[in-house]
């Protein structure tokens, strides 16, 4: 008895001194680069740690890209993420299990955020031209080249690498506003209002032919294919979104397209849409009216039934995200000037859905974040970790806040 007494006390002991080992700080405090690469948020609790050490700042995707590789044994799951260099962004991937981070791309004026996990690569454009480095061996590999009077752009690869997406502006009037405008409180409203026909294309990488599959006089924006169905197509219409039929499903397949959402009331808006890690509903912003009441609401993709969880105004963000079983949600908050206007939104929050409500705890403290720089939420595959973009240190860098096991299962 005596034996497991002391056994007892000195796990006790072992505990209280790993937690002392934890800094307990103001996340991001006076805007200085901090003296740790993980601490405890004080006003959270949650274990906060600086997932990428590297010169040059480094950016996680958006919410809704994807850019997770799973691992093949152990060996530890791969992000793809962006870093600066002296040749400008360039992408890199960092083992979540061991840390180490590796260069992938070399080129010069890289861009584009899609990973297909199936094939375990990156694809990424430079100039006219597409490629697709593998996230094991970089080896890289040419998919297509757009000819130059073209001047497209793709924005997404979908489930089996086998198709991408990209969209035109006929003519040269919005690069024309945008060269103009580089601000996008000043570009924004102008597009919208010229209503520029825009062309959507499918590119087939294997047989390498671009085909047209929509046009409009809308301003088409926001390309996702879903991660599971290969041949669905999420994109919307941009513009302010209480004027706008926002979010919009095309099939490869049916060569049709579909509005996912239908405005109910005067200045209903809905938009940010992103899919389930399973494909298996479209989540989006919806607020009924705009500003006033909040909700994440979930497009049921084999029903067309529609989901909604009702949130606090503080309790709204820019970006959602959500687990493979749906159970857990994830927000980045935002600041006042935000469409919320909320008073104390600047958090990293996790959600429980409790009924038709959120409840909400919130993960890491913003009020140090400069949220023009969105932080853009997302599950580590393990679903342990919530990683996000911030810069609370005065550079972009990438950080991921613990969830706590005994509140997952709350």
């Amino acid at each position: 008895m005596m034996k497991k007494e002391l056994l007892t006390l000195l796990l006790l002991a072992g505990v209280g001194l790993a937690a002392l080992a934890q800094p307990v700080l103001e996340t991001g405090a006076g805007k200085k680069p901090m003296s740790v690469n993980e601490w405890i948020d004080k006003d959270t609790g949650h274990k906060v740690v600086r997932l990428v050490s590297r010169p040059g700042g480094n950016s996680s995707f958006y919410f809704n890209n994807e850019c997770f590789v799973p691992q093949k044994g152990t060996e530890g799951d791969i992000m793809v993420f962006t870093g600066g260099t002296t040749k400008g962004k360039q992408l890199f991937t960092i083992n979540l299990k061991t840390k180490a981070v590796t260069q992938l791309t070399f080129r010069s004026k890289v861009s584009g955020e899609m990973v297909c996990p199936k094939t375990r690569e990156a694809f990424y454009q430079c100039g006219d031209s597409i490629f697709a480095a593998n996230v094991d061996t970089r080896k890289e590999r040419f998919i297509y080249a757009f000819d130059p009077s073209f001047k497209g752009r793709v924005g997404t690869v979908n489930a089996d690498g086998t198709y991408m997406a990209c969209v035109k502006a006929v003519g040269d009037q919005e690069r024309e506003i945008l060269k103009q405008y580089p601000e996008k409180r000043d570009f924004f409203q102008r597009i919208y209002n010229a209503h520029i026909e825009h062309v959507l294309y499918i590119l087939d990488t294997r047989t390498k032919q671009l085909k047209e599959v929509n046009r409009e006089n809308e301003w088409t924006n926001h390309l996702l294919f879903s991660p599971t169905d290969p041949n669905v197509l999420s994109y919307c219409h941009e513009g302010p979104w209480e004027k706008v039929d926002r979010i919009w499903n095309y099939n490869i397949a049916t060569n049709r397209s579909i509005l996912l959402h239908k405005r109910t009331m005067p200045m209903e808006i809905a938009g940010h849409e992103f899919f389930s890690p399973r494909g298996n509903t479209e989540w989006f912003d919806l607020q009924k009216p705009k500003g006033q009441t909040f909700f994440l609401a979930g497009y049921d993709m084999a029903t067309g039934k529609e989901k909604i969880y009702q949130m606090d105004r503080n309790e709204w963000s820019i970006h959602f995200n959500v687990t493979a079983d749906e159970k857990l949600f994830c927000g980045d908050g935002g600041d006042p000037n935000q469409v919320a206007k909320a008073p104390d939104g600047m958090w990293i929050y996790l959600f429980h859905p409790n009924g038709d409500r959120f409840r909400s705890e919130k993960l890491v403290n913003m009020k140090n974040h400069y949220y023009k720089f969105e932080p853009n939420v997302h599950f580590s595959p393990d679903e342990k970790w919530v990683i996000f973009r911030a810069n609370f240190e005065g550079h972009e860098e990438i950080y991921a806040v613990e969830i706590d096991k005994a509140t997952q299962a709350g």
